[in-house]
């Protein structure tokens, strides 16, 4: 039996790169809050956060890029068409998830007055100060993020549902390593 097709090496290693990055997004946000404010164990948080969320944006991009030139490879077997259009549906939220939530951040930072800054990089204000529309941008942003929990684990679980129930190779398509 031939290697099941996959997604190029550099959709596996972005859409993998992501991940991490997401994980280590949410996880200093969760962690923030165990240290005062003002600590710089709460700064090196709230850095990792913005750091990595903006990495996430450029990512992103990248990520639309390689789609955009490359075709993901078949499903085999071939899902039914209410799997194909859920799947787009679901990595069409992804995507905007992925690309909304820095820009929230960051539009939100700048209306704070505030300056955003990726790994120590200072970035331009996107709008004048404004610190009622800045809490109301964080809010969304935040909604949003809660969203993004279900969303991930929805394609997380997807993903296992068509490795182990429907047994074809949606998962082995995106593995890192052969499978």
């Amino acid at each position: 039996m031939s290697a099941p097709a996959r997604y190029s090496r550099s959709a596996i290693a972005l859409h993998w790169i992501t991940l991490l990055l997401i994980v280590v997004v949410y996880a200093a946000m969760e962690f923030k809050g165990l240290f005062p404010k003002d600590s710089p164990e709460r700064a090196v948080m709230r850095m990792l956060h913005s750091s990595c969320g903006m990495t996430i944006l450029a990512l992103t991009v990248a990520r639309l890029a390689v789609r955009l030139f490359s075709r993901p490879p078949a499903i085999v077997p071939p899902p039914a068409q209410w799997e194909r259009i859920s799947a787009g549906i679901m990595h069409a939220a992804l995507y905007a998830l992925l690309i909304a939530l820095p820009l929230l951040a960051w539009f939100a930072i700048s209306a704070m007055g505030g300056t955003p800054h990726v790994w120590g990089i200072p970035l331009p204000s996107l709008t004048a100060e404004d610190k009622a529309l800045g809490k109301a941008v964080i809010g969304v942003h935040k909604l949003i993020a809660n969203v993004g929990y279900a969303l991930i684990g929805l394609h997380a679980l997807a993903a296992l549902k068509h490795h182990y129930l429907s047994r074809d190779d949606t998962l082995r398509r995106m593995l890192p390593f052969r499978a």
